[in-house]
């Protein structure tokens, strides 16, 4: 964006508010932040764990439950901030990331911190609400660009926040001082987005499906938390069953129910369409694979060779540098996609994305006794990943209907946090059911790594059956 973007008006009688590449900058901000805040998390997992006594397999919930709330707030706050503005949805996210966060840093205990990672879901929808302002405001082209600088951003905090928990680990010696840092850093975003960013003008017609928000928020929570109490106390507890039956049983009631409503909270026909459908599937594919490999690889790499017979025994600190250099890898890819999407095209960039994933994974699978192994198959990895993040929600954006984008690329959001939520139980599971004395077994890390190339190569075949539905700037 540049400064001789049209200023953008607030309502009628209102003074002139900020131009839309001011606002820009400012949602960049925030993408920061949230990056900040989600990979800032995966490198201090090991030191969570310690601080407040729970396993390897426990600490999976912190990424687990985040992606919970995550999956109930994505569709609701897209939806909402259709019909109602997606600015006055923005801020209500950012209250409730900046409260979270700060009942995070201050708990005193793991259920206390499990509620903050709780609040903090709903940060998921800063991005979905920000693409819609951006695309409401600006021509396909410089909403192209836009989007690429919020997901770059995204990555950048995210960069950000795994080196810097490390350090701020190893500064401090104490885990929750170090979580006051994104805690401060989510406060600040509050006064900032009542000052800078513009309403969106266009608006749905119609009216909020409430009913639709709680099947479906009860739905994903029923199954999230079935696959959350599996890591804990088996797959054929009572009440593991209970909550997976609960969840499906409620999630085809809310599809039934949105087939029929003429107002409904996701247009799931428009959604079946050949050039749209492939890709949502895809999304759940990716989030098993970007959400549900952070716990994992953090703790492996945490674990002491000496006692487990494997792991390298690293501190916080530690692996951070070595997520370092596959951060800035995504970064540059998640920036450069555009460009080489303009050249051969959204679906052919997916493709090869899921294909970087796939083989940085199965690289992890033959070759992860010594840190360069892992370090070389996390960069080729975070390649593809930091591609598709920034491709995925434009394809999605572009096959939406403009009154809809915010639902439609927060439903993109929630089916990739659904994926996440779904492979952090059952990682967690499967971690759990394989560990030996106080840790997990080497096999069992293995076949989490096996796991999440086979569903990058899933996403890979799903692009490709997509089509070529996409538009061209």
């Amino acid at each position: 964006m540049t400064a001789t973007a049209d200023a953008a008006k607030g309502p009628e009688g209102a003074p002139p508010i900020a131009s839309v590449g001011a606002a820009v900058g400012v949602m960049v901000m925030f993408e920061l932040v949230s990056g900040f805040l989600q990979a800032g998390i995966a490198p201090i997992l090991p030191a969570i764990a310690d601080l407040h006594g729970v396993s390897d397999s426990a600490v999976t919930l912190v990424v687990a439950v985040q992606l919970l709330a995550s999956a109930v707030c994505a569709p609701a706050f897209g939806r909402l901030g259709d019909l109602y503005g997606h600015r006055r949805m923005l801020r209500i996210a950012l209250v409730s990331t900046a409260i979270g966060s700060v009942l995070v840093a201050a708990a005193p205990n793991f259920t206390i911190l499990l509620i903050g990672r709780f609040l903090q879901g709903a940060l998921v929808a800063l991005l979905p609400l920000e693409i819609s302002l951006v695309r409401d405001r600006l021509p396909v082209d410089l909403a192209r660009r836009a989007i690429a600088r919020l997901v770059a951003a995204l990555v950048l905090g995210g960069l950000l926040g795994a080196v810097g928990m490390g350090v701020a680990v190893e500064a401090f010696g104490d885990v929750r001082v170090a979580l006051a840092v994104p805690a401060v850093l989510a406060v600040i975003c509050l006064p900032v987005s009542m000052a800078f960013v513009p309403e969106s003008i266009t608006r749905a017609t119609g009216r909020i499906d409430l009913p639709g928000i709680a099947l479906l928020g009860l739905g994903v929570v029923g199954v999230l938390t079935g696959v959350t109490l599996a890591a804990e106390i088996g797959w054929g507890n009572a009440a593991t069953l209970g909550g997976l039956g609960a969840g499906l049983v409620l999630l085809a009631a809310w599809t039934v129910m949105e087939l029929r409503v003429r107002q409904p909270l996701v247009d799931l026909r428009a959604m079946a369409g050949r050039h749209v459908a492939p890709y949502y599937f895809a999304s759940f594919a990716f989030g098993i694979i970007y959400f549900g490999s952070q716990s994992p690889n953090s703790t492996f790499m945490a674990t002491d060779p000496d006692e487990a017979g494997y792991g390298f025994g690293m501190s916080a600190l530690g692996i951070s540098m070595v997520m370092l250099p596959a951060l800035l890898a995504s970064m540059l890819a998640s920036a450069g996609a555009p460009r080489i999407a303009a050249k051969i095209g959204y679906r052919v960039t997916l493709i090869t994305s899921f294909c970087l994933v796939a083989a940085g994974t199965l690289w992890f699978v033959l070759f992860h006794e010594h840190v360069w192994q892992l370090a070389a198959g996390l960069v080729v990895a975070a390649l593809g990943m930091g591609a598709a993040l920034s491709a995925m929600p434009t394809v999605i954006a572009e096959a939406s209907d403009p009154a809809h984008t915010g639902v439609s690329t927060a439903l993109y959001n929630n089916v990739k946090t659904v994926g996440g939520g779904v492979a952090g139980g059952a990682f967690g599971t499967l971690l759990a059911a394989a560990a030996g004395s106080d840790h997990p077994s080497e096999g069992s890390y293995t076949t989490v790594w096996v796991v999440c190339a086979l569903f990058a190569i899933l996403a890979a075949a799903l692009a490709y059956f997509a089509g070529t539905g996409e538009k061209r700037a």
